[in-house]
């Protein structure tokens, strides 16, 4: 009952410095649930997402992103083939700070998918933390 309570308390910790009950969900039952796999299976579940969905522009795709309050999301680089995204939140800041052991797979198949619609070739996206800017880099490639 001790160490159950601890665990209890961590989590209260971490979800009152990083913001909702959804990161209870996101970054203790899902990957407990999902095991080695959660990486890859929440990547496909963001692409799902994104494909129950219809997108014209980039400014949609970051509209969305701050409406669901994943973040604010920046094209800060454009390539032939590639797109580098920004993600930044005062969350994301405060999981660095607290040394909270996250992932972005998620927005990233999300992202990938949803960037589909607007090009006629397939994407695949590579999240990169970059604690010390205090943002996430999310790279589309288009292949």
């Amino acid at each position: 009952m001790h160490q159950n309570m601890n665990k209890i308390e961590t989590i209260t910790s971490q979800l009152e410095t990083t913001g909702t009950g959804h990161d209870l969900l996101r970054y203790v039952a899902l990957p407990e649930l999902l095991g080695e796999d959660a990486p890859s299976i929440l990547y496909v579940l963001g692409k799902n997402i994104a494909r129950q969905m219809t997108f014209t522009s980039i400014d949609e795709i970051i509209q969305f992103f701050h409406q669901t309050g994943w973040g604010s999301l920046e094209l800060i680089k454009e390539k032939k083939h590639d797109h580098i995204f920004k993600l930044q939140t005062r969350i994301i800041s405060k999981r660095h700070e607290e040394g909270i052991q996250t992932d972005y797979r998620l927005e990233a198949g999300f992202l990938a998918a949803s960037m589909e619609q607007l090009f006629p070739e397939s994407c695949e996206c590579i999240e990169e933390e970059k604690p010390k800017k205090n943002y996430v880099e999310l790279r589309i490639q288009r292949f």
